[in-house]
């Protein structure tokens, strides 16, 4: 068996045709991220519709990252009158400030205030959405995470993203991530580096938060569906390698998103751009 060294060296040499044939039915290529976000707001948006078709509640993980798809969302919502009123929604994860505790909302960084700005506030008032339905990961239910999905049946599809090293959530890197509950968690320097490149914060890198709640991998592969969606989001080509690890690599804890490939529904979205083969080669 080759070594991750070895496997990714391989992987990454694999043109944008043989990654779509290799991967099948688990990968989905977008156009660009313009239509990586449509896509994005329009699966919610469809799952809870044909819930609402069935009368069954819709039950969904949700991440702050990627976030486009949010506006969108909310257009679809109002423009469909779609009812809210039986749907839960369980945020992935959130930041610590120094004192460990969960960001209040007016932290530029708060993943709470940013869900809020973009998809909740919005929707406020309108469309029977229930704030008792919704929760964010904090210092204040944590330790009671897994119970708050497991009364409400479970988690029918987990959205989220991809993180440099194959975290999800916050699930980096460490001995049997795979069998993780929601927890608090330090950041490693890999998630510091590349979310504080992101954030608009100038590399502060020293003032970064350096803990997070998060949703555990057991909760995320324990949903019925698993939908990620992978893309550079910005110049820099740095998702390229973790998709074709994700798609393909060997599951194990150092990238915790390679074991997706031992769930039974599980699907991957990029875009055309993270798609693309690096120009140099390592």
């Amino acid at each position: 068996m080759d070594t991750r060294f070895e496997e990714v060296r391989n992987l990454i040499r694999l043109t944008p045709e043989e990654v779509i044939e290799k991967a099948g039915s688990h990968l989905i290529v977008c156009e660009n991220i313009e239509n990586l976000y449509l896509h994005f707001a329009e699966d919610i948006c469809n799952a809870i519709k044909l819930n609402n078709i069935s009368e069954t509640p819709t039950r969904l993980i949700l991440p702050v990252g990627p976030v486009g798809q949010y506006p969108i969302l909310v257009n679809l919502i109002e423009n469909e009158n779609i009812s809210l009123k039986n749907c839960w929604f369980f945020f992935m994860d959130e930041y610590c400030d120094e004192d460990g505790f969960a960001l209040t909302t007016n932290h530029p960084l708060s993943l709470k205030r940013i869900a809020k700005a973009l998809f909740l506030l919005p929707l406020k008032g309108k469309f029977e959405l229930n704030k008792s339905q919704i929760f964010f990961p904090d210092e204040t239910n944590i330790n009671m995470f897994n119970k708050l999905i497991d009364n409400v049946g479970g988690i029918e599809i987990c959205y989220g993203g991809i993180g440099i090293h194959g975290h999800v959530a916050f699930n980096e890197p460490m001995r049997n991530i795979a069998k993780t509950d929601p927890r608090k968690v330090v950041l490693n320097d890999f998630t510091i580096t590349i979310n504080s490149i992101r954030a608009k914060v100038g590399g502060n890198l020293e003032n970064f938060p350096k803990e997070a709640f998060t949703i555990g991998m057991k909760q995320i592969l324990g949903a019925q569906k698993i939908r990620l969606y992978c893309r550079n989001g910005l110049f820099l080509d740095w998702a390229n390698t973790v998709l074709r690890i994700a798609l393909f690599g060997n599951p194990g804890d150092d990238y915790p998103v390679t074991y997706i490939r031992k769930h039974p529904d599980y699907k991957i979205i990029t875009d055309k751009d993270t798609l693309a083969t690096p120009i140099n080669q390592l």
